[in-house]
């Protein structure tokens, strides 16, 4: 914020005053204000029927998440996109709390790229935030004429008004083209982030730091594998990242590569801690299930470290003897305190106690689906070498499909919400029931004093019950911004 700008509160809502005059910006003053930010009636979807062999476009649904609604846990409106074969993924917003000192910035548009066309579509929620419209889209032709750039994933504000996308490759599909996009403030492409010649191998999420000057991003893989499936022999043949990549932030410089070796392999979803002084983070590495934590030495260099480990588990009538809980996704709570993962193959979330950062402790566990609950082939092996498998409750009449992946929680810290779609072509390889019968969406209430987890049996999203045929679901995204989406300067 610029030095003539105090930060006041007036009740629950936090202003910015500027020379004198209230005003403010989108999102909150801090990490801090947010949790005392209004309770969430909406949640946005990103729904998906590419992969599904339905010929319908992806869509993004709005859900009413408000108890006291007639509509409660129901889609109350779905927003189909113009075109096929997308596969709508991440999400992010145009503006957020990172322009928070800008009383001209607006979070209007919802940024939806697609993982498999390259279109992004910008998506106005201010005209009607219960029935969103499409406000312009960018054609893939467009990004990579001018940049080389495809397969785009995960979108950021920034405190300029820009909005940058990580891209995973270039239009085949090859790894060593990935780099990052910048659009300005009306979804224009201006060009490429980062540095000439400073492009990782790798590319997935990433998340700035702006008083450290650091942005450091993540390597899923080669989309010419990971589009086909997941096939073990690409980890062996290189197609898959192990790394995370230190940049310059703003200045796009690629300065450290730390290599996470064998402990850290596809390190997919990457978080600073909310409090924008600190210089510690997470990644969540699936194929290993280690949590990695980051941090700055003493002298700006970056090291790291595995803080919580999820152990494989043997199994029966699977295609490995092993198999490792998939950390798909997690998230902290935006007081810093806690941490919550999940772990899409064996069906839990977890959540951790991060106040010690170095030394996380387990205060929650709920399982909400996997491989080896009752009723599937596979069966766990216990250390005797008794078998056995997870007992996962039904939630109004519906057996629980999948696993858990995507969650997001509610600003306040005490409702998580919980999406089981990973990637089309992965569900239907690993739970192709999903593909058949579709997605669904949970409520997990949060005990975020002690900690603690458990399901909510009033809400159910059902995306196998809907009008135009079973679909996935994947990201999800409050009006008024979140905690995987927004960044304090």
């Amino acid at each position: 914020m610029a030095t003539d700008m105090e930060v006041q509160q007036n009740g629950k809502e936090t202003v910015a005053v500027v020379n004198g005059c209230c005003k403010k910006g989108p999102g909150y003053a801090s990490p801090l204000a947010a949790m005392d930010g209004p309770k969430e009636s909406l949640i946005y979807v990103t729904c998906i029927y590419t992969g599904m062999g339905r010929g319908k476009p992806d869509y993004l649904a709005t859900v009413d998440v408000d108890p006291n609604s007639p509509s409660y846990s129901k889609v109350i409106h779905r927003l189909p996109m113009p075109y096929e074969g997308d596969e709508l993924h991440h999400s992010g917003w145009n503006s957020c709390s990172s322009c928070y000192g800008d009383p001209s910035a607006a979070r209007r548009y919802l940024v939806l790229p697609s993982l498999i066309s390259g279109r992004i579509y910008a998506v106005d929620t201010q005209k009607d935030p219960k029935a969103p419209s499409l406000y312009k889209v960018v054609q893939p032709d467009d990004v990579v004429k001018k940049t080389g750039l495809a397969f785009p994933h995960t979108a950021h504000c920034l405190a300029s008004g820009e909005i940058m996308l990580s891209c995973l490759g270039d239009k085949d599909g090859n790894a060593e083209g990935n780099g990052f996009l910048l659009l300005d403030s009306d979804f224009n492409v201006k060009g490429r982030w980062e540095k000439p010649g400073h492009g990782p191998l790798f590319g997935y999420d990433f998340w700035y730091q702006p008083r450290h000057n650091t942005m450091i991003s993540s390597t899923w893989g080669a989309p010419s594998a990971f589009t086909k499936g997941f096939n073990l022999q690409d980890v062996a043949d290189g197609h898959y990242g192990r790394h995370l990549h230190v940049y310059t932030w703003p200045g796009g410089e690629l300065k450290q590569t730390l290599d996470l070796g064998n402990t850290g392999l596809l390190p997919l979803e990457i978080r600073f801690l909310h409090n924008p002084s600190e210089a510690i983070g997470y990644v969540g590495c699936a194929l290993t299930s280690n949590m990695v934590r980051f941090f700055k030495n003493p002298d700006d260099s970056w090291g790291h470290e595995v803080a919580i480990s999820v152990k494989p588990v043997k199994v029966q009538n699977w295609i490995l003897p092993e198999m490792p809980g998939l950390i798909t996704d997690f998230l902290i709570s935006l007081d810093d305190r806690f941490l919550y993962l999940a772990n899409w193959l064996h069906g839990d979330i977890r959540q951790y106690n991060i106040e010690d950062p170095a030394n996380p402790k387990l205060t929650g566990q709920v399982f909400v689906g996997g491989v080896f609950q009752k009723g599937n082939a596979v069966l766990a092996e216990a250390e005797d070498g008794s078998t056995y498998q997870v007992d996962v409750p039904e939630v109004q009449g519906h057996r629980l499909r999948g696993g858990p992946q995507m969650i997001q929680l509610s600003l306040d810290g005490k409702r998580l919400y919980v999406t089981n779609s990973l990637f089309s072509t992965w569900d239907r390889q690993f739970y192709p029931e999903m593909i058949e019968k579709g997605g669904h969406m949970l409520q997990i209430d949060v005990d975020s004093e002690k900690g603690g987890l458990a399901i909510n049996p009033r809400f159910f999203v059902d995306f196998g019950a809907e009008p135009d045929g079973p679909s996935l679901a994947h990201e999800m995204r409050y009006p008024g911004g979140d905690c995987t989406s927004d960044i304090w300067i």
